[in-house]
């Protein structure tokens, strides 16, 4: 399944597998002047493709290796001809086949390994200069792309919502704060935020903010409830409930004691 809209001069393709005539579950990939910034996943790599004929391409950008913003770099590198980039520490991962859950697999399916080539400290196409800017918090060799003279922030897996209730078991909350609160601060007139589900919000920096925000209140509250006493677990269902779907679909690796975990684990970044 794939849907196609403009903003700006960007292009922007939300994919997804297919259930019922349903999206299962949204990722994007992105488009601007021959620079497509992720592929989206194995199962909707052949529409992201064929979505592409007649449209400039010269290069690829994946803003990290998992395999829901990798799955079409294969196809489009041996159909196409273009050069992979990534984070230096992205590049032996998209050129490996990944270990996956059941419901990675299920959902977005293996990608297949590619040859990528390292970024830079910046990309430009014939319009446009993309400052590569370090995104830790999500995964290893997480970047985002900013283009500042037009105020674009494409943020990979950085920003989901602004009131998050669970995080992969591999995310560092505390280390998300202080990235998004990164980005916020960077000096640009405006800053439209990206996201890897396909949202795209023109105040992005104000966006930011209050998840950042959001996470700090949350992290107070929490030290609060241990202090009292409370298990992690106790702290979970008095703040969020009962477990989530979500951990349940994912086997716990999608979970709000995933989010407990993290913001109760030591200082920031440790």
């Amino acid at each position: 399944m794939i849907e196609i809209s403009d903003f700006e001069d960007v292009t922007r393709f939300k994919l997804s597998l297919e259930a019922d005539g349903k999206p299962v579950y949204w990722v994007a990939a992105y488009l601007v002047d021959g620079l497509l910034i992720d592929t989206g996943c194995s199962h909707t790599a052949g529409e992201l493709v064929r979505a592409l004929e007649g449209r400039e391409l010269r290069m690829v950008v994946n803003t990290h290796y998992h395999e829901d913003h990798v799955g079409a770099d294969r196809l489009l590198k041996e159909r196409r001809g273009v050069p992979i980039f990534a984070h230096h520490d992205s590049v032996p991962l998209i050129n490996r086949v990944p270990e996956l859950r059941p419901y990675q697999e299920f959902v977005w399916g293996y990608p297949e390994p590619t040859v990528a080539e390292t970024l830079g400290e910046s990309i430009e196409t014939g319009r446009y200069r993309f400052d590569v800017v370090e995104t830790p918090g999500h995964s290893e060799g997480h970047v985002a792309l900013v283009e500042r003279a037009q105020g674009w922030c494409f943020s990979g897996d950085i920003f989901i919502t602004e009131r998050p209730k669970v995080i992969r078991a591999d995310e560092d909350a505390k280390v998300l704060i202080t990235t998004m609160r990164m980005l916020a601060e960077l000096p640009m007139e405006r800053l439209v935020l990206f996201t890897s589900m396909g949202e795209i919000i023109p105040e992005g920096r104000r966006a930011l903010l209050a998840c950042a925000g959001y996470l700090d209140g949350l992290r107070a509250e929490l030290k609060r409830l241990e202090a009292a006493g409370l298990s992690p677990v106790e702290m979970r269902k008095q703040v969020f409930g009962e477990g989530s779907t979500l951990a349940a679909l994912t086997g716990g690796h999608f979970s709000s004691d995933n989010l407990v975990s993290s913001l109760l684990a030591g200082p920031a970044g440790g």
